[in-house]
């Protein structure tokens, strides 16, 4: 008898969103702390984002070898052990090149989890079941941003405000996401249901010949090349800022920060800021639903331009309010997730059609490349180039590729 989904559903997608939280936004508060500038940081964390761009290559493996449900074990139990690892490598003197190295394990296995996870989903719940329970697997994924990006940031804070060393607080705080990611896979052995069979050697090769299939219907898509330039260049203000203010609101008032401590981050970028970020969501799908994508698109265009400009005032005049701070951080975050909808809704339907499900997964490859990975590692450089004010001005510039591929962009009749 298989296991009721509310059984399994939360903590899967739980087990998800901490990896990545772990690798790309814990990873920007711990080296900053550390003492990179914010070139390394960038470039750093920017490369840890690659197996997010380039999962869509090796899912036909995790597809041909074992099960959805043997890759996700495998995976908890594996990031559990790297993430224990490099708890007890921030502390030795080869700190950075261990950290490195563990982080991106860490990130070929999240990638890998997210695989298998979303496979998972599809093959253990009917379409009725399946778009039931959406929402809840997003509210779920989402906890775990907030929990890895403002609980466990506040808990390193806390730590340090005790006497804690910054290598032994942040140890502290990996080991437990450790623990966490151990008693998800002790959980899962026993939760999730099984619901299919290892693949055959037919179905390995059916699996390759879909994948060819599958660059085959993207590559020949009407209107390639403007949404290719709308996928790749639409988020890339927002892939600019994504990393940058982070370091902004942590630096000190000397380097052209905001000076907040660990606990005032994970509060009001990692709690308010994912808060702000889906409520923006949900509204801006209510919308589009009720409006429809061609009529809300420059509204929702200018939704996650305009707000960008909160952080050309707090660089310029500064703030001591925590309170306006904050105001600022879920305005743009809101922001952000209103215009992020447009953008998801248009790569659904680009990617309507024959092979609907493995054409998304290439328009979310590509975003994530053209929308944090480049933008994410070069903005490190901009920054220490220009300073804080300046940088967040050059944003505001970039948000005309922004327009201008909006513009140029083909909508469906429907």
């Amino acid at each position: 008898m298989k296991n009721k989904p509310l059984s399994w559903i939360p903590t899967l997608y739980l087990g998800e969103s901490l990896p990545y939280a772990a690798v790309m936004l814990m990873s920007l508060v711990l080296y900053q702390e550390m003492g990179l500038t914010d070139t390394q940081i960038t470039l750093y964390t920017g490369w840890l984002g690659l197996p997010w761009v380039i999962k869509p290559l090796w899912s036909p493996i995790v597809d041909g070898l074992r099960t959805k449900r043997w890759w996700i074990l495998a995976m908890q139990l594996l990031i559990g052990a790297a993430l224990a690892l490099l708890a007890f490598t921030l502390p030795t003197d080869l700190w950075l090149q261990c950290s490195l190295a563990l982080f991106m394990l860490i990130a070929f296995s999240s990638a890998t989890h997210d695989i298998s996870a979303d496979g998972f989903y599809i093959l253990g719940l009917d379409n009725r079941d399946q778009e039931l329970y959406v929402g809840l697997r997003n509210t779920f994924y989402r906890i775990g941003m907030v929990l890895g990006q403002g609980g466990l940031v506040m808990l390193a804070g806390l730590l340090q405000e005790s006497g804690f060393a910054i290598p032994l607080s942040w140890s502290i705080t990996f080991l437990a996401v450790a623990a966490l990611m151990v008693l998800l896979f002790a959980y899962h052995s026993k939760m999730l249901p099984k619901v299919e069979q290892p693949a055959t050697e037919n179905n390995k090769l059916s699996i390759l010949d879909d994948f060819r299939q599958t660059l085959r219907v993207f590559f020949t898509k009407p209107h390639l090349l403007t949404a290719l330039l709308f996928i790749l260049l639409f988020r890339l203000p927002e892939g600019l800022l994504t990393k940058i203010v982070p370091l902004f609101l942590k630096r000190s008032v000397e380097e052209g920060g905001l000076a907040l401590t660990d606990v005032q981050y994970g509060f009001v970028y990692g709690t308010l800021g994912v808060i702000g970020l889906l409520g923006g969501g949900i509204v801006g799908g209510w919308l589009v639903s009720k409006f429809s994508l061609r009529r809300m698109l420059w509204p929702l265009v200018l939704c996650i331009t305009l707000p960008d400009i909160v952080y050309v005032y707090l660089s310029i005049y500064g703030s001591e309010s925590l309170p306006l701070i904050a105001a600022c951080v879920f305005i743009e975050q809101a922001g952000y997730g209103l215009g992020f909808t447009a953008y998801t809704l248009y790569l659904v339907s680009f990617s309507h059609g024959e092979r609907s499900t493995s054409v998304f997964s290439f328009c979310t490859a590509f975003q994530y490349l053209g929308g944090v990975m480049l933008p994410g590692m070069v903005s490190g450089w901009m920054s220490d180039q220009m300073g804080y004010s300046q940088f967040f001005c050059a944003v505001m510039g970039f948000c005309l590729v922004t327009f201008a591929v909006t513009a140029l962009l083909k909508l469906p009749k429907e």
